[in-house]
């Protein structure tokens, strides 16, 4: 995911560290902003603009119509997560256990194979220094966390090393926002940067020469703030997007990314219909998840506090994701008294009930860890889970959402729960939770979402089954299956829509050839 953004580059400037850039941010400044902070070609989708509140940010330049690309750009530089596994320094895939091992015959780090693709991006930029520098001969001997910390190391010096090897990519780089004043003051970020990074680059590695302390700590900040995690297990990384870094954030966000899973050349496409001068929006944070946890988050990871209109409303935009059930009163909910504070009390909105926020800390706390000794496949012990803390949380409380979502996707597809063997309460209950679950989604991330997606076409199965066995049984006539096998149409339609946008191999490219493949087998209805 994207980071956060300071010059606008990605969230945020330097004067007002204290306010995230959201939509409304950026709107309501409108009037002060200066116009187009540089040329751009008359058919790009976007407009760059300024204010001194969220300096750069992009808007819509016209009127663009949901699915429409705004962005397609190839990464500037890609390179291994942070604390990873340690991968192939070509194309960033994991090793399985047991492999053959290559390496590279030149600096003598681990490759998938001889002739990976991705080998020309290591060779025009590290291998030559790192085999100068004989940095492998301290890969052996670590352990499997210090190795961890080498492979996180490496896209740092990537980056440090286009200066000599690309300076106008190094110039581009640099014009992303490192935020150094602001990460300067998280002793425990700036420390770990120091002795992870920037001392292992400089005094392990032997890059004394190369790089300054302060060279390396701010691209050091310029990852954290901008990168974008690419890929898809067993390949993921990072790369950094010089265009795509200036959308803002919002936790209610107009635009999508993919990107190519070998390539990881980036597409952003807006997920619904976006008027001229709208700002164009991202988040960095998980839709399904509470403003607490959502505002902890940026704050901790992407150095901003979130004052978008779904952070500011109590409510999550009426989805109560956060609220909790009144044990006093029983009928009321108990929100946060001011959103936007961290520390605010929570209140009843029915009685005089409040309960401190470390109070309701310590709740969430409990009940996650619970939820987390539950296993992944336990259809049982979840909805023990659902049926047990419904009377404590809201039903759309973010707690239990996390629970929906993992059930509407079990049942059907795992031993003892497989569609031949779901019963017809089962089916029923499978539609129920992705009606739950879309109903919150159409509020929190409308039009093309690939959460959307997935849901609708999970949604699609028990209501074609039930459909059918209902006719069959003689409870409904061809004209209601008609409407029913219409609905289970309407979703297949929208979910290839959706899930057809990502890339081919992806796991969500192959739900949406299912989809299209479930289509033509119904026919004409």
């Amino acid at each position: 995911m994207p980071s956060h953004h300071q010059k606008k580059k990605k969230h945020k400037k330097q004067q007002s560290h204290a306010s995230g850039n959201s939509k409304e941010d950026a709107q309501t400044t409108s009037e002060q902003d200066s116009a187009v902070d540089g040329h751009l070609e008359e058919s790009t989708p976007y407009a760059l603009k300024r204010s001194e509140q969220v300096g750069r940010y992009l808007v819509a330049s016209r009127d663009l119509k949901a699915g429409e690309v705004i962005i397609e750009t190839p990464p500037l530089v890609v390179g291994p997560c942070a604390e990873t596994e340690p991968v192939c320094l070509g194309c960033h895939s994991s090793f399985t256990p047991g492999s053959e091992v290559y390496r590279c015959d030149s600096c003598n780090w681990r490759l998938c194979a001889p002739n990976c693709h991705g080998l020309s991006t290591h060779r025009q930029l590290e291998c030559i220094p790192l085999r100068d520098k004989a940095v492998h001969k301290l890969l052996q001997p670590s352990t499997p966390v210090q190795q961890k910390l080498m492979y996180e190391a490496i896209l740092t010096l990537r980056c440090m090393l286009l200066k000599t090897v690309d300076p106008v990519n190094y110039d581009r780089l640099l014009d992303m926002d490192p935020l150094n004043d602001v990460r300067q003051q998280i002793p425990k970020l700036w420390n770990r940067n120091q002795k992870e990074i920037v001392r292992r680059i400089r005094d392990e590695w032997g890059f004394t020469d190369d790089f300054t302390e302060l060279e390396l700590h701010t691209i050091c900040g310029i990852i954290e703030v901008n990168a974008f995690e690419v890929g898809q297990d067993p390949i993921k990384a990072r790369a950094l997007f010089p265009k795509a870094c200036l959308l803002m954030h919002d936790c209610t966000p107009n635009t999508g990314h993919t990107d190519d899973l070998q390539t990881h050349h980036l597409t952003v496409r807006v997920l619904r219909d976006v008027e001229a001068g709208e700002s164009l929006t991202l988040t960095y944070a998980h839709i399904l998840q509470g403003t607490l946890k959502r505002r902890q988050h940026l704050k901790e990871e992407k150095f901003f506090d979130c004052n978008c209109r779904r952070c500011s409303d109590a409510t999550e935009l009426g989805t109560y994701c956060s609220a909790l059930r009144c044990t006093k009163c029983r009928r009321g909910l108990i929100l946060p008294a001011n959103p936007l504070n961290q520390q605010s009390e929570w209140r009843c909105q029915q009685c005089p009930n409040s309960v401190s926020c470390e109070s309701v800390i310590l709740l969430l706390e409990k009940l996650s860890q619970q939820l987390e000794c539950i296993g992944g496949n336990d259809v049982g012990g979840l909805e023990a889970f659902l049926h047990t803390q419904s009377t404590v949380l809201h039903d759309n409380h973010y707690l239990l959402l996390s629970v929906k979502h993992s059930l509407c996707e079990l049942y059907g597809k795992i031993e003892g729960y497989l569609i031949p063997e779901l019963s017809q309460e089962q089916l029923k209950r499978k539609e129920t939770l992705c009606r739950d679950l879309l109903e919150v989604v159409d509020q929190l991330e409308p039009g093309l979402s690939r959460l959307r997606g997935t849901i609708m076409y999970e949604m699609h199965v028990p209501l074609l089954i039930e459909a059918g066995q209902l006719f069959q049984s003689g409870v409904i006539q061809r004209a209601e299956l008609r409407r029913r096998l219409k609905e289970v149409q309407r979703l297949l339609r929208e979910s290839e829509r959706i899930l057809s946008l990502e890339p081919e191999g992806s796991p969500e490219y192959g739900i949406a050839e299912a989809a299209r493949d479930a289509l033509k087998n119904m026919g004409t209805v």
